[in-house]
């Protein structure tokens, strides 16, 4: 870079005023789009701008507006594509609607959440998309309420938080797969989830996650209902920590394997999947796998892979355009939409091996 282009300092508004011919106040209401400017002279500020490649000052704008234009998503998992397409669909919405979209990632961490919430907040997000950490512990997300800040959540519901929320029948979806499975025959079904528990499920436990809570729910129901003994027996939680691949290699060896297994997102599917493969286990003839959440690998696979697809984009879409109401004044009492699941039957189901 020569001299000249590294000491060259950015435009201003009042650069641009000057360009146009036009006071500084008249330039800051054009480029700001606030107050009474004439098309025409709106038209010559811009052209200004454009010309002197003015950038504005996001801060100013914010401080002489009261918005940022911004709005803040805070996710689960951002390896997780249900995140991805969760998020992609917010981001459509919000970019229609003219504002940004800032991206936190909680790690389905309490702590790491706090601080997404703080840093986001900092930011002067407009309001803020969640996907709560724990559907237990509300205390991080009182800070937004506090700051006078929209929040919608998704995913997951936070019981005794008045906000509004996008979430899916999860309870129905786990019911559609268990039935699917016990129909074909199956009776020692295995439910694999990630969520974090500190001992084996027990019957009619509280859960940190609304989605997990009625997942297992539908499942342990289900098998009750098919007069299956302890139900809850089949709950297999802390994946994340324990390791998909040792949950499923302990499940699937032994004197009395599964011979099915609901995953409880795409990712658990893929690990269980490999781990089957590794140990000889054969999809559908020894070992039926159904998941939640359609990834695109579970289409192209041999066998392609049974699932209870969830409307994902949507699932954002619908919680921006919520968020994006509650910023513009709806002063509607908080409510929560519940999106249906969809059943998509492929061969990764069989009769089970006598």
């Amino acid at each position: 870079m020569n001299e000249a282009g590294a000491s060259r300092r950015e435009a201003t508004v009042n650069d641009v005023a000057q360009l146009a011919r036009v006071s500084k106040a008249t330039a800051a209401r054009a480029l700001g789009d606030y107050g009474a400017v004439s098309d025409a002279v709106r038209d010559r500020v811009q052209k200004a701008a454009d010309e002197l490649g003015y950038r504005p000052n996001a801060l100013a704008r914010t401080m002489s507006t009261g918005r940022s234009n911004t709005l803040g998503i805070i996710i689960g998992d951002i390896e997780n594509p249900y995140f991805a397409k969760a998020t992609r669909g917010a981001a459509d919405v919000a970019a229609e609607a003219g504002y940004d979209l800032i991206l936190s990632n909680s790690d389905e961490e309490a702590e790491t959440e706090a601080k997404a919430v703080a840093v986001q907040l900092a930011k002067r997000v407009d309001g803020l998309l969640i996907a709560p950490a724990s559907s237990l512990a509300p205390g991080n997300l009182q800070p937004v309420l506090d700051a006078r800040r929209p929040l919608v959540l998704f995913d997951r519901t936070v019981p005794g938080l008045d906000v509004d929320a996008v979430v899916t029948d999860n309870r129905s979806g786990a019911r559609q797969l268990t039935e699917l499975l016990l129909r074909a025959g199956h009776r020692r079904i295995a439910f694999i989830s990630t969520l974090t528990h500190p001992r084996a499920f027990r019957a009619d436990e509280i859960l940190s996650s609304s989605a997990v809570a009625e997942r297992v729910q539908g499942f342990t129901e289900s098998l009750r209902r098919a007069g299956v003994a302890r139900p809850e027996a089949s709950v297999h939680l802390n994946a994340r920590h324990d390791g998909v691949d040792a949950v499923a290699s302990r499940i699937l060896g032994g004197d009395d394997p599964v011979t099915a297994i609901i995953a409880s997102d795409s990712l658990v599917a893929l690990a269980a999947f490999r781990t089957a493969r590794r140990m000889g286990v054969s999809i559908p003839e020894r070992l039926s796998l159904v998941a939640f959440d359609d990834a695109d690998w579970m289409s192209v696979t041999t066998p392609d892979i049974t699932v209870v697809e969830q409307p994902i984009n949507e699932i954002g879409a619908q919680a921006t355009r919520m968020l994006l109401r509650r910023i513009a004044g709806d002063g509607r009492p908080p409510a929560t939409t519940v999106l249906p699941q969809q059943l998509v039957e492929r061969g990764s189901v069989a009769t089970p091996p006598r």
